[in-house]
């Protein structure tokens, strides 16, 4: 019993950690393997194993934490189903887009609130103030690829022209991330007024974030630092 604690604290001591190497491993797993591998049987797995972190997260939260664990089961029997009988309906689409989009917002206003009320900023903190930031590129990704679902062409470009809807889901993922950062290549456009809406909330998300929530880290480091 006391052994499984030390494991529980351990654990909850590296949710940032945990939640941000699988982010990575999400967003950069293809680099490593196979492309087809990754994304039919890789990718869904480590979205399991994110929202299994995402968990740790809000653990301290029971009501909460038993909503994540309802949405990830729900998750693995998505994922099941579509791996026993290859179906990739809409439906089936718009199941798994729900729950991560609902994972994803809740997750990264409780990473903001733990970020936000840290008394002492450690690894621990900057870690968590990292994924915080990938978490609303995935928010974004989940928001753009819902629209697109649910009005085919809302996105035009280079990148989306006469290409499958796994390559179209990598396309808008890259997109969410260079609309964060407010790079802007141009390959891909929105080009319906729900699109366009979409594309600046997450630019003015993205922004808010650096000059806010990373502002407030930045300035607690340096006052404990002055301590010192």
């Amino acid at each position: 019993m006391k052994r499984l604690e030390e494991i529980q604290e351990w654990l909850y001591e590296n949710r940032f950690g945990l939640f941000f190497f699988t982010q990575i491993a999400i967003l950069f797993g293809s680099l490593v393997f196979p492309e087809t591998l990754f994304e039919e049987r890789l990718m869904p797995m480590l979205f399991l194993l994110n929202i299994a972190a995402g968990i740790l997260l809000i653990s301290q939260k029971k009501r909460l934490m038993w909503i994540f664990i309802i949405l990830f089961i729900g998750a693995a029997i998505v994922f099941g189903n579509s791996m026993v009988d290859r179906i990739q309906t809409d439906s089936f689409q718009f199941v798994r887009m729900g729950i991560y989009f609902i994972f994803y917002s809740v997750v990264t206003l409780e990473i903001i609130r733990q970020v936000w009320q840290a008394k002492y900023v450690n690894k621990n903190v900057i870690l968590g103030l990292m994924s915080g930031y990938i978490s609303l590129g995935l928010i974004a990704f989940f928001l753009f690829l819902s629209i697109e679902l649910a009005s085919p062409g809302s996105f035009e470009g280079m990148l989306m022209t006469g290409s499958s809807f796994a390559t179209r889901m990598d396309s808008l993922l890259y997109y969410s991330y260079i609309t964060l950062l407010t790079i802007g290549y141009g390959e891909i456009i929105p080009v319906t007024q729900v699109a366009q809406k979409a594309a600046i909330l997450t630019g003015l998300a993205g922004q808010f974030y650096l000059v806010i929530i990373t502002a407030i880290v930045v300035g607690k480091f340096i006052g404990q630092t002055k301590k010192k």
